[in-house]
């Protein structure tokens, strides 16, 4: 049997980057950077596709979705890694963290389901150029909306009730830089075979069926490229695709590199796996605005337009 306060913890003890104490000022720096790099370039993509008549499309509202998420997932993690680096806060409440890995699991799901979502809007432009506004009506893309945040929530929800019940009476101290399922889970001394398994499976299955569908996807678009007769038509339609999939290798490439370096990479350093794993969840929502500004003209022309106009005022 256990104490109640073994189930309701106050708080959890987040250590950091174990070794590598002495550089915790110095290593925050660069995620200072890119922490600030990340909200500022979200929130001038959001504004962009906000007041920009031009930008009102399916592609860009996914695009804004993404920027949404991108956000929300930076600022579940940097902000309290850079209190842990350079005031040594590590406490973290019991709800504090719960919440914490919510929103991280939440997020990565979304942008996974987003990045599918896009996908079919690039089908659909490039195979279906002529009924591309037909099939994707505002009703279809709200449907579309409600799924992904609806599919999201059904699927990371469970996560929260699996941590909130187990008995945290060994240890509270989380050998990491922020609270994510199975990080969290083995610091209990009950059984937590069902956290591991549908704190992998579930999700992993999830963003494998979005992996799946983005690669069939892929096939029908490259199928109908490679059937236009001009090559300057096939570069074009090549192109519009170019930033998505930019975004697509940042965010599965280091995903999958991080479950499989924790699950059988044991002869690397705990601090360089949660050195790499800060940064996975930093650097992707900086670069995400940055790729999407340079490669998609839309968003570029805009972007100097905005500055340009600025510098006359």
């Amino acid at each position: 049997m256990y104490n109640w306060s073994c189930y309701n913890p106050s708080s959890f003890i987040l250590v950091g980057i174990p070794g590598l104490e002495k550089f915790h000022i110095w290593i925050g720096i660069p995620f200072c950077v890119i922490y600030v790099v990340a909200i500022v370039g979200n929130c001038i993509l959001l504004y962009l596709i906000t007041v920009e008549h031009s930008l009102h499309e399916p592609m860009f509202f996914f695009l804004s979705m993404l920027a949404t998420t991108d956000l929300v997932l930076s600022t579940a993690t940097v902000p309290k890694l850079l209190s842990n680096l350079w005031v040594g806060s590590k406490e973290i409440t019991f709800s504090g963290c719960l919440t914490q890995m919510f929103f991280l699991h939440f997020s990565f799901v979304v942008d996974s389901a987003i990045l599918m979502a896009m996908a079919f809007d690039r089908y659909v432009a490039i195979c279906f150029p002529l009924r591309y506004t037909t099939i994707l009506t505002p009703q279809v893309i709200i449907k579309l909306v409600v799924s992904i945040v609806v599919r999201s929530f059904s699927v990371i929800l469970p996560d929260v009730f699996l941590l909130k019940r187990l008995p945290f009476c060994r240890t509270r101290i989380i050998p990491h830089t922020y609270c994510e399922h199975i990080g969290v889970a083995q610091l209990s001394s009950a059984d937590i075979s069902i956290n591991i398994w549908y704190g992998f499976a579930v999700p992993l299955m999830t963003v494998l069926s979005d992996v799946i569908f983005i690669a069939v996807s892929y096939a029908f678009i490259l199928h109908s490229v490679f059937h236009l007769s001009s090559q300057g038509a096939r570069q074009k339609a090549l192109s519009t695709c170019g930033s998505h999939i930019c975004v697509i290798l940042m965010l599965y490439i280091p995903a999958f590199f991080s479950i499989l370096a924790h699950r059988f990479g044991h002869t690397v350093p705990r601090n360089m796996l949660i050195l790499f794993a800060n940064l996975y969840v930093a650097v992707p929502p900086a670069l995400n605005p940055v790729v999407y500004g340079v490669k998609t003209k839309q968003i570029r022309d805009k972007f100097i337009l905005l500055f340009s106009l600025k510098k006359t005022k």
